[in-house]
């Protein structure tokens, strides 16, 4: 009973956030079409400081990555999407991490045993462990549904946001592009 009420309420938090709650809706200034929000440079929300423990208990900040471009997933092996792009993630990861890009999971409402089992094998970069959606609430400017993705340029902006599962084909010249992206 405990567990189902710490994720209604982390699911509940999650939704206020997410649908931008208490902040600007910075996606009103950025394209949206078919769930994939793309911003000019001008525009771009930045994130701020997301901290968290990877699912194999070590801290993760996101300072580290500060300069490459960072793709974030939010998932949770309770969810057949999520299950469904996995391997279009991981290639896209695999194509792209030699271009100074890196991944990230962000893993919500998911016991650790079950969010590990559906890592190994699937993903070779990491995740945050998030059951409580503290995490989720690092990224308060932004809206994001599960599975959703965040493409983050060099900056630390959002560059593109996924609100919904996506593929490789969808995925990789995204990734590229921003990738491409001359920073002055």
């Amino acid at each position: 009973m405990r567990r189902l009420l710490a994720a209604t309420l982390a699911a509940v938090a999650l939704t206020g956030v997410l649908a931008g709650c208490g902040a600007e809706n910075w996606a009103k200034k950025c394209t949206t079409t078919n769930g994939v929000v793309e911003c000019d440079e001008a525009d771009r929300p930045q994130i701020g400081d997301v901290t968290g423990e990877l699912l194999d208990g070590t801290k993760y900040d996101i300072a580290t990555d500060r300069g490459k471009v960072i793709v974030i997933n939010f998932w949770g092996s309770w969810c057949a999407p999520c299950r469904a792009e996995a391997p279009d993630l991981e290639k896209v990861y695999q194509g792209a991490k030699d271009k100074n890009v890196t991944f990230l999971g962000i893993d919500s409402r998911d016991d650790r045993d079950s969010a590990k089992a559906f890592e190994r094998g699937r993903m070779t970069y990491p995740s945050i462990y998030d059951f409580d959606g503290d995490v989720a609430l690092q990224f308060e400017i932004t809206q994001t549904t599960t599975p959703a993705t965040l493409i983050l340029d060099r900056q630390g902006r959002i560059a593109v946001a996924l609100r919904r599962s996506t593929t490789a084909g969808e995925l990789q010249p995204l990734v590229e592009r921003v990738a491409a992206e001359v920073t002055g």
